[in-house]
């Protein structure tokens, strides 16, 4: 029985074939378009204001809709819906939980399982909700206001870039399907 489990984890699967050199710079195009436009104007329009724009959930993020376009994981309806959701779980668990070890366990989880009934699921979005709980003061200041700005309007902003800059190229497609 240990033997059967055990063996699950070798794998079977081949990996995944390269990526060529256009779609690395397209790729590259892309996210330091899309995060570099949400801290530009964090800095420049929000942060002067007591708000953010940019959150490290965004780089990953920016891995799937800038490079793994063709993932379910990095349509427009997983992007958006799951950093909202995860952003308003988040903050309901630091409001219950405070920032404790067990809000961010459960903001995440309960992120997941919010994500998959609701088919958002986007993984970076895990991040957003656990963002909620242990970000600082900044973070927490925002209260319900987090998961619209930044998590919501910062995702919106990678969305618009990853259309305008993934459909530049005649080999590329960008989304698969919105809902």
């Amino acid at each position: 029985m240990i033997k059967e489990y055990l063996s699950k984890m070798k794998g079977g699967a081949k990996s995944p074939p390269g990526v060529g050199l256009t779609d690395m710079l397209w790729s590259w195009v892309g996210a330091v378009s899309g995060v570099g436009i949400c801290g530009y104007l964090s800095s420049k329009y929000f942060e002067p204001k007591d708000l953010t724009l940019l959150i490290g959930s965004f780089g990953a993020s920016a891995v799937l809709v800038y490079a793994a376009i063709k993932s379910p994981l990095a349509q427009p309806r997983n992007l958006i819906g799951g950093h909202v959701i995860a952003g308003i779980i988040g903050v309901a668990c630091y409001k219950l939980f405070g920032g404790t070890w067990i809000g961010g366990a459960l903001a995440s989880s309960l992120a997941i399982v919010a994500m998959l009934l609701t088919k958002t699921l986007h993984p970076p979005a895990g991040a957003t909700a656990l963002i909620a709980v242990i970000g600082g003061k900044k973070i927490h200041d925002l209260g319900f206001l987090y998961p619209f700005i930044p998590a919501g309007l910062g995702a919106l902003i990678l969305l618009v870039i990853a259309l305008l800059v993934n459909n530049l190229s005649k080999n590329r497609r960008y989304p698969e399907y919105w809902f």
